[in-house]
């Protein structure tokens, strides 16, 4: 066991013998582990919102349907709805993509009943949409908000065409910058004002139903098998389907993700074989000068690992740490945020970012493979051959 514990002592001894190699080594698995955390700690962190949001939001979501495709449900399957025992409250809501602008950028429309959006207060600076006559008013996500410039009180000229006319558009809020992700391209308005933009009027996109605990999916069948709506079938969506879906979506862009990266992991075992003694001679003679002093072939390998270890994990520690500043002190906008910070610029949105215990121990995993893979392959053909041969 002494002996063991020297050779790995000697394994620390060769990470400062070669100051430079071992800094090439590091700087290296840090470029490849950096955006792979990165990656990881966003799509982590927008699972959580979606989570967080369907966890939240109501019971059931209704919705119409007419040969398999999705359609306006009319109102008046709001009272029907109500009516059902265990159905404690009934919300129509209006969801439809606008185009703004002279570069037409998308946005998602929200129009839901002016008694609703008072839960909405807490992520809006301004006030709330409310009807009336006038023009329409309206809640703004940070990101079109910052590409359009637009601000409380800006006014949009008619983007729709409506039968009812068109009418102008006023801002009166702008949605927080610490506000969830997802608000970055929406617009919140009541629901009348929804219904004029689109032009569809005694219609919901869906309906949102909130239950007696316990009752949703006596619920459920009742709206899916007696909720007579003419032409037009009703799809009830329960809470936990939605929850269900939302990780197939996500580790659906994450596989792709890792499919991208095992190409940068390729390079960078590439790169530490050469770095780490793969056609080196000065490498090659320092292994063989310790075989000529009667270090065996396994115990050459012991040292190349604890080394290696070394290496992976200091190189694993300064990629969490980037990973952690970038995401969390100049909220993922990486250069950019620093410069943006520096001149006191505001950044308008929040970047949601968390870093699992999976991804981390992943991270280090990960980090002694590439190592590992890059080391102990040029370190076998240096301690195999004759210490005459390896010296030359």
């Amino acid at each position: 066991m002494r002996r063991l514990l020297e050779i790995a002592n000697t394994g620390l001894a060769a990470v400062f013998l070669h100051p430079l190699r071992s800094l090439v080594s590091i700087v290296a698995l840090v470029a490849v582990l950096l955006p792979y955390l990165v990656g990881l700690g966003l799509s982590k962190g927008v699972e959580a919102e979606a989570e967080a949001s369907s966890r939240f939001g109501a019971d059931l979501y209704v919705t119409g349907s007419r040969f398999g495709r999705p359609v306006p449900i009319p109102l008046s399957a709001v009272p029907m709805v109500r009516a059902i025992d265990g159905v404690t409250e009934v919300v129509p809501r209006i969801v439809g993509e606008v185009r703004l602008g002279k570069e037409h950028i998308h946005a998602v429309l929200v129009g839901m009943p002016a008694d609703r959006l008072p839960a909405w207060s807490a992520s809006i600076e301004g006030e709330l949409p409310r009807g009336g006559v006038g023009p329409n008013r309206l809640v703004i996500g940070t990101a079109l908000a910052r590409k359009l410039n637009l601000k409380i009180g800006s006014r949009l000229l008619p983007f729709y065409h409506s039968r009812q006319g068109d009418r102008l558009s006023l801002v009166v809020g702008v949605f927080r910058p610490d506000a969830p992700l997802w608000q970055a391209n929406l617009i919140l308005t009541t629901f009348e004002t929804a219904a004029q933009v689109f032009d569809q009027s005694d219609l919901a996109t869906d309906l949102l139903v909130w239950c007696v605990p316990g009752s949703q999916t006596e619920v459920s069948s009742r709206i899916e098998r007696g909720l007579a709506l003419g032409e037009v079938q009703t799809r009830v969506t329960a809470r936990e389907d939605l929850l269900m879906l939302l990780p197939r979506g996500l580790l659906h862009r994450e596989g792709i993700f890792n499919l991208h990266f095992v190409l940068a992991f390729v390079v960078g075992i590439l790169v530490l074989l050469v770095t780490s003694g793969l056609g080196l001679a000065e490498r090659r003679r320092e292994i063989g000068i310790l075989k000529a002093m009667g270090w065996q072939t396994d115990e050459v390998l012991l040292r190349g690992a604890v080394e290696g270890l070394c290496l992976s994990w200091t190189g694993a520690c300064i990629a969490l740490l980037l990973a952690w500043v970038w995401l969390r002190v100049f909220n993922g906008w990486g250069v950019a945020g620093f410069f943006l910070a520096q001149s006191g610029a505001a950044i308008d949105f929040n970047v949601p970012f968390q870093l699992t215990p999976v991804p981390v121990l992943l991270a280090f995993v990960l980090s002694l493979v590439i190592v590992l893979s890059g080391t102990l392959g040029s370190l076998w053909r240096a301690a195999a051959v004759a210490p005459r041969e390896a010296m030359r």
